[in-house]
């Protein structure tokens, strides 16, 4: 056990956030206990287009230094297409938390859930299991808040470092290291268009220099019209990619449409002192508050924040904390009688919930997963 309790920053949000985090939060404290560890303590703080429009500020100061001084941000969804900036911009403060904290490498986990059918015919589309890894702090996203315009023309302007493209880098390609201690491929893909612009042929360029430190892990490249094919018609040769800011926010949604949509697709932005774990989907607005949406992404995303803690606390019941939600996760659907409403069944937030807590009750310290 450990001799304090960790303490968690948690945004909740707009939309359906607080439906699907207080659940969540439930959820993570359970496995903690289960595991052997005491209750996180909760730092519940506000952030989004209710606290811009509550505060005048969707990221108020002192939201940004709770985040600061917790162990990890537990954040569910922000925004709201009616709540915008005089400029027309919509309200996106969990991109402007990316950069407060230095959150360069944005995960996206793409694994199959047992039970979750996917959209492809080929059965190897149901057992997906890979990385797409999204450089989250500059690429076209430099641009935010910073882009010209007039009556003729319009400018967004891509920035792309060798700092901030080779400690992405290095985050995929000693992810690939540790996946393929667990028997993956070892392979890292750099996504990118290298053969029509300067920038992505400088990324290419910082890409193979970081590769030349890891001789045990097999370096590949895809352009990204080329990879967005690839991952419709055959997801399951790709183990780790890494990609520019824009391209990673674009495929990763396709990446979670081949999971079973967005309601199963959790994801973190990384830094090297700080992380924060969401979902990748939206606020919902048009289904808040009617209990119709899909907790899973938010549960996936606690398992990956436990998981996190694990290797930055050096906590291996951190780590049985997370196999526990995960395999929770896993055994909730793995029968195929739960569908999401998103799917077009009628489980909502409560009965996910419920059924996904049942199957954390159950699990036993001796599962086999845990080893």
């Amino acid at each position: 056990m450990s001799e304090a309790a960790l303490e968690l920053a948690i945004l909740p949000g707009d939309g359906i956030g607080m439906e699907i985090t207080k659940p969540c939060v439930e959820l993570v404290q359970m496995a903690l206990q289960k595991a052997g560890e005491p209750k996180a303590v909760e730092n519940w703080l506000e952030a989004g287009a209710g606290a811009y429009t509550k505060l005048g500020n969707a990221l108020p100061a002192e939201t940004i230094a709770g985040c600061r001084q917790a162990d990890a941000v537990l954040l569910a969804a922000m925004g709201d297409p009616d709540v915008r900036y005089p400029d027309g911009t919509e309200i996106i403060p969990q991109v402007d938390l990316r950069f407060e904290l230095d959150l360069y490498a944005g995960v996206r986990p793409v694994r199959s859930v047992p039970g979750i059918k996917g959209p492809l015919a080929d059965p190897r589309g149901d057992k997906l299991d890979f990385v797409l890894i999204r450089e989250s702090t500059e690429g076209l996203f430099a641009s935010v808040g910073k882009g010209t315009r007039d009556e003729e023309q319009a400018t967004d302007t891509q920035v792309i470092t060798r700092k901030g493209t080779a400690r992405v880098c290095e985050f995929a390609f000693k992810l690939a290291q540790q996946r393929k201690a667990h028997g993956h491929a070892g392979e890292v893909t750099s996504v990118d268009k290298a053969n029509v612009f300067q920038s992505m042929a400088f990324w290419r360029d910082v890409f193979d220099d970081v590769a030349t430190g890891y001789e045990d892990i097999t370096k590949r490249y895809g352009y990204v019209d080329a990879v967005a094919l690839e991952m419709v018609r055959r997801p399951w040769i790709y183990d780790v990619m890494v990609t520019e800011n824009m391209y990673g926010d674009i495929l990763s949604d396709l990446a979670a449409g081949l999971i079973g949509g967005l309601g199963m697709a959790p994801s973190a932005d990384i830094g090297d002192e700080h992380a924060v774990f969401q979902p990748c989907h939206g606020s919902a607005p048009d289904i808040a508050g009617s209990g119709k949406a899909n907790p899973t992404a938010m549960f996936l995303s606690g398992a990956m924040m436990l998981e996190w803690l694990a290797l930055d606390k050096e906590n291996a019941n951190y780590h049985r904390a997370a196999v526990f939600l995960r395999s929770a996760v896993d055994d909730a659907f793995s029968d195929g009688t739960l569908v999401s409403t998103e799917r077009g069944g009628d489980a909502g937030v409560a009965e996910i919930t419920k059924a996904v807590g049942s199957a954390l009750s159950a699990l036993s310290n001796n599962d086999p997963r845990l080893a």
